[in-house]
């Protein structure tokens, strides 16, 4: 009898441990309101965020982003493992290809057009309503009105500052030619005029590598050969998949034959169909070109490499043609901040990002990247005394009349890709400018 008795209160002891080990309630009281399973307090430990941004070793807000970084790992404790490159269509491609095969970063900065729905309808990213039902003031000190919408009506990107994209000019060039500085009323033909005149004096006229970056000439050609109304209307195929022959088509057509007509009057570097961004920037940087059609960010790569020259340059709009006035611009506000969904279900780092994201996108960090360009912000940034290059670029774009969005981040990265990859062929006679467009159009 002893030994039943002490049998069954042997058992009962391990039963009890059992249930201890698997039901110990919690330390904290749990939030009723909040339903998201993955949803917790920031871990005591500290963790390290993986992120991806285009603020890669040239570009101009490069020591901006190190220092908001820095700034987020003193007060945290967390660290942030940077995996930042430039942005191109190669970088594109890798940060697409990585959430394909599950190495997708923790916070990537992306674009937040078409670009990104690969991703969003991947159910890679997390929304921002889903964020806020866990941290409502996520965002908070954005205009509602200005998150991006994605395809399926949810927002997903909390942007970060605009931008513009307008003419870059190095002032001593034009005056070694007798060239003078282009106004806001600047034609095409009178730029073509000057271009000739910059090459007889032995100078390149345009700076610009037809081999990485043709995209900023397209977008001003195409808004050459059309409006700001009709900048965004995409070409169409017929049932057969053939491009459709109208007013559109024949935009884009005209667009890319006024890039092929530049190449043939010799305006490019004669290395533009194998030169780097880089080296064609460099040329204009160091007074060998006379012209470069950059974005905005640009400002902060002349005022970190060229901090000597920036007399040297200013800023002008870009020549018009047709019912365009020069004073029509190309900006808005292209990319933004993502936490894809494997941190937000990781309940060591979800916290972590978030927070990550509200310092990269608060008022005072977003002031140190802002000097000419859009923002979001509801107070608006409040960026420092400008230097010569951006006050130039305040000047300028004190006379814009209107802008418009990119069109090119209307499309997917394979057509953007094949088009921008084929304007090599159309210059040098390879393909005909229909021929791109329609090979573009049947990737999108």
């Amino acid at each position: 009898m002893k030994k039943i008795i002490a049998l069954l209160l042997a058992l009962t002891l391990c039963l009890g441990l059992a249930a201890c080990a698997a039901g110990t309630a919690p330390t904290e009281p749990q939030d009723p309101g909040n339903t998201n399973p993955t949803a917790t307090e920031p871990a005591a430990q500290s963790v390290t965020l993986s992120v991806v941004t285009s603020y890669g070793g040239d570009d101009g807000n490069r020591k901006n982003f190190e220092a908001a970084v820095a700034a987020y790992e003193a007060s945290t404790g967390n660290k942030v493992n940077d995996g930042s490159a430039t942005s191109n269509e190669e970088w594109k491609a890798k940060v697409l290809t990585d959430f394909e095969v599950g190495s997708e970063p923790d916070v990537l900065f992306f674009f937040i057009n078409a670009d990104a729905e690969p991703i969003i309808s991947a159910n890679k990213v997390v929304s921002i309503e889903e964020i806020r039902e866990v941290y409502p003031d996520y965002a908070s000190n954005m205009k509602e009105s200005m998150l991006p919408v994605a395809a399926d009506g949810k927002h997903y990107a909390v942007p970060s500052s605009g931008f513009w994209e307008n003419m870059f000019v190095n002032k001593t060039v034009l005056e070694a030619c007798g060239v003078a500085i282009p106004g806001p009323d600047y034609t095409w033909d009178q730029f073509l005029a000057d271009c000739q005149t910059i090459k007889d004096n032995g100078y390149t006229p345009i700076a610009c590598s037809l081999f990485e970056v043709p995209h900023y000439w397209f977008e001003f050609t195409l808004l050459n050969n059309g409006s700001l109304a009709n900048h965004l209307e995409l070409p169409t195929l017929d049932e057969d998949g053939n491009l459709v022959d109208d007013a559109v088509s024949q935009k884009w057509i005209a667009a890319l034959e006024d890039i092929k007509s530049l190449y043939e009057a010799g305006f490019f570097p004669e290395n533009t169909l194998t030169a780097t961004d880089a080296e064609t920037v460099s040329m204009f940087g160091e007074g060998e070109a006379a012209f470069l059609i950059d974005g905005s960010w640009k400002c902060g790569y002349f005022s970190e490499n060229h901090a000597d020259n920036l007399e040297d340059y200013t800023i002008c709009c870009v020549p018009g043609k047709g019912d365009r006035p020069a004073t029509d611009a190309i900006g808005g506000i292209s990319m933004g901040y993502f936490i894809s969904r494997k941190a937000w279900e990781d309940p060591a780092k979800q916290a972590a990002a978030v927070e990550f994201v509200k310092q990269l996108t608060s008022d005072e960090v977003m002031s140190t990247f802002v000097t000419t360009e859009v923002t979001a912000l509801k107070n608006g940034a409040a960026p420092a005394d400008l230097n010569a290059i951006q006050q130039a670029a305040a000047d300028c774009n004190a006379n814009v009349t209107g802008v418009v969005g990119a069109v090119q981040d209307t499309i997917s990265a394979e057509a953007k890709g094949d088009l921008f990859g084929n304007v090599q062929k159309v210059v040098t006679g390879q393909m005909t400018a229909a021929e791109a467009v329609a090979s573009a159009m049947k990737l999108n």
